[in-house]
């Protein structure tokens, strides 16, 4: 029994040892390679904003029409020029749909992983890490990933600096923080999970979701959203990825906010 808690103790360190500060200021010499040298927030971009944007955009789009059949509601209070494009689009579906076999029909809707593919030419999902000791870790299930793409999104609520965030804090190794000190917890259990979910229902207005929650689940609506499982690099492996902060612009279209897989814990404050 007591080697049996000795082994949980050491990896339950392992994956906590890089939120403990001390640690951090020991190490950093040890492995040169987890530094990453950014000298203001205006250079920490490896692609434009725009692009990021561009993305989003095109993959939340894409995800939407996919599953127009099941938007009704949503279509009801757009603006009517926006309406007006979502319902040509469903015209065009159903007069496809009525000339193929009903198996067809049964084909009609692809998963958010086939339609991540489709449009940017890759999907990713998240699985057991090759790193030892590591959990889980998020790999490209398919295709190819090119040079400056977006491959993933970091989900959770997002916390001001003078905002609480000790309990949810306590053994979560989940809690991004921004160049600007702002905190994103991507912990999917525990109060990290109900605080999400609160904030999630607190900002929906009737039909039109604010925020994404099904990051939470195992059933994930936008496949973009499990970038607090990518992990580090390490002595032996070379990170292949990095993080750039991106915030949503306030003009976002209203029907794809569904898709955001990010909250702010306080009612007035938006940010991705």
């Amino acid at each position: 029994m007591p080697g049996r808690l000795l082994r949980d103790l050491q990896q339950r360190w392992r994956r906590y040892k890089y939120r403990f500060v001390p640690w951090i200021a020991l190490n950093l010499s040890h492995n040169p390679r987890t530094l990453r040298y950014v000298p203001d927030e205006s250079r920490d971009k490896i692609i434009s904003d725009e692009d990021v944007l561009g993305t989003l955009l095109k993959v939340f789009q894409a995800l939407f029409i996919n599953d127009l059949n099941k938007q009704s509601d949503i279509l009801t209070v757009l603006p009517e020029p926006v309406k007006s494009k979502y319902e040509d689009l469903l015209s065009v579906q159903h007069l496809r749909v009525n000339h193929l076999e009903y198996r067809h029909q049964q084909q009609n809707t692809l998963q958010p992983e086939e339609i991540l593919y489709k449009t940017l030419g890759f999907s990713v999902a998240r699985a057991p890490s090759s790193l030892i000791s590591a959990g889980k870790g998020v790999f490209v299930t398919k295709g190819l990933v090119p040079k400056d793409a977006v491959v993933s999104m970091y989900p959770g609520t997002v916390y001001q600096k003078y905002e609480p965030v000790f309990f949810q804090s306590i053994g979560n190794p989940f809690i991004f923080r921004c160049l600007d000190g702002v905190l994103i917890d991507g912990n999917d259990k525990g109060i990290s999970k109900v605080v999400y979910r609160s904030c999630n229902g607190r900002d929906r207005l009737g039909p039109l979701k604010m925020s994404d929650s099904t990051w939470l689940t195992s059933e994930i609506h936008n496949p973009l959203a499990v970038g607090q499982y990518v992990n580090n690099c390490s002595n032996d492996k070379a990170a292949n990825v990095c993080y750039q902060e991106f915030d949503v612009p306030a003009v976002f279209p209203i029907e794809l906010k569904q898709y955001l897989p990010n909250i702010a814990y306080s009612y007035d404050k938006q940010r991705c």
